[in-house]
């Protein structure tokens, strides 16, 4: 016999049944472990250096086990690379497309688009990840070698075409800057490394960088 308690409870049931299942709280967890693990790798090398953060250190930042962490990174430095492709890599990437996709002069562009990158390179996390291959680049040469082919080498090249652009364009006169786009470049790493060794002592690196891009102009314009 369906006492009044009974029907109550096959009531329910009913109600269970037929509601949707929620989602999983996990699964969207999932699909961002791997960028919340990098995110927690950043913190960690920025603050204790390569060599002395452990996967252990980077594990417990990002909430996840040591054995889970391994399923997306191998080793440490797959995980470097990874904070790499994170943090320079894109930037490089959005800037490369700007370069390629642009309607500006050449030289409103360097005064304009690629100035302001520049400028927000020494304060900005990129920073961090050269300080990082400035101290302990000799002993990870891989590291290095990763870093100067997927950043390095691509932003140069970059910029000598863009200045080779204006040159073709008779905006600029041919001259050593378009083989030499280090000299673009030599500003941001003076400000960087400045920063490491004269903490206590300022340097406005705006005023340095903007300084840089004038002289080259001018130079090229001459």
């Amino acid at each position: 016999m369906l006492t009044a308690g009974s029907l109550t409870i096959l009531a329910d049931l009913r109600v269970i049944k037929n509601k949707p299942l929620a989602k999983p709280r996990y699964r969207r967890r999932k699909e961002n472990r791997p960028q919340e693990i990098t995110a927690a790798a950043f913190d960690a090398f920025a603050e204790q250096g390569f060599a002395a953060t452990r996967v252990d250190d980077v594990a417990r930042r990002a909430g996840v086990s040591k054995g889970l962490m391994y399923l997306y990174f191998k080793t440490k430095e797959e995980l470097f690379k990874a904070v790499v492709r994170s943090v320079v890599v894109r930037r490089v990437d959005q800037l490369i497309l700007e370069v390629e996709t642009t309607k500006l002069s050449s030289e409103d562009f360097i005064r304009g688009p690629l100035l302001s990158f520049l400028k927000q390179i020494p304060g900005s996390p990129v920073a961090i990840v050269i300080r990082l291959l400035i101290s302990e680049g000799p002993r990870h040469p891989d590291l290095v070698d990763y870093y100067y082919d997927n950043v390095v080498a691509k932003g140069l090249a970059a910029i000598s075409g863009f200045i080779n652009r204006g040159i073709d364009n008779k905006e600029f006169r041919r001259s050593a800057v378009s083989d030499l786009p280090h000299l673009v470049l030599a500003p941001v790493m003076l400000s960087i490394i400045w920063g490491i060794l004269f903490k206590n002592r300022a340097l406005d690196t705006d005023k340095l960088i903007e300084t840089q891009i004038d002289m080259l102009l001018a130079h090229l314009k001459a």
